[in-house]
């Protein structure tokens, strides 16, 4: 028992210091984090610090009025020159990306349309190759009808000669059981057929 009570809480020793090793592993990284925030912030103060030394440098040497400052100020003349070439030739290039965005658009409405028509064109030739068929079997279906009527014309007649021969010869035909299905035979209405 005492060995069993010796390794339990040695388990929970074990499973305090996993969470307590999870808290810190948490804990470090914020740190980590908060320590990269610090450095991008103290870099970007330095640029600004920089860039106002740099400002207030010119200036004082802008006051001197000497061949130096000429030159800084022509130099200041040409970049503004060409920040404002640069921004006008930004301006131009984001005027024509939105023609060109339109005028892509515009395709691509082009195409769904004449994708539409496409498949509105081939829908109408399935249907109108339906009619065609449906015509040519209907005209097919009134031909034979035709001729099956005139078959069936043809056999009633052909019936009515044969009875009128057999009952005309004056053969007793109910005797004779070949004779008898033949004249039963012809007694059968063609037209319900």
């Amino acid at each position: 028992m005492e060995y069993n009570t010796t390794i339990n809480a040695g388990e929970e020793s074990f499973s305090d210091l996993a969470a307590d090793e999870k808290i810190i592993e948490g804990s470090i990284e914020d740190l980590e984090r908060e320590m990269e925030e610090m450095k991008v912030s103290y870099q970007n103060k330095t640029l600004a610090l920089q860039r106002i030394q740099v400002a207030d440098a010119l200036r004082s040497k802008l006051m001197d009025n000497d061949d130096n400052s000429k030159v800084i100020w022509d130099t200041m003349k040409r970049i503004m020159k060409l920040s404002t070439a640069i921004l006008k030739s930004q301006q131009e290039s984001r005027e024509l990306e939105e023609k060109l965005n339109e005028v892509k658009q515009s395709r691509l409405a082009l195409k769904r349309a004449g994708e539409c028509k496409l498949t509105q064109i081939l829908e109408m030739k399935r249907k109108r190759k339906e009619e065609l068929e449906n015509m040519e079997v209907s005209d097919m279906l009134k031909k034979a009808r035709r001729n099956l009527q005139q078959e069936i014309q043809m056999t009633t007649l052909l019936q009515n000669i044969f009875q009128g021969l057999i009952i005309g010869s004056g053969v007793n035909w109910a005797k004779d059981p070949a004779l008898k299905a033949v004249v039963l035979q012809l007694e059968k209405n063609m037209t319900d057929i």
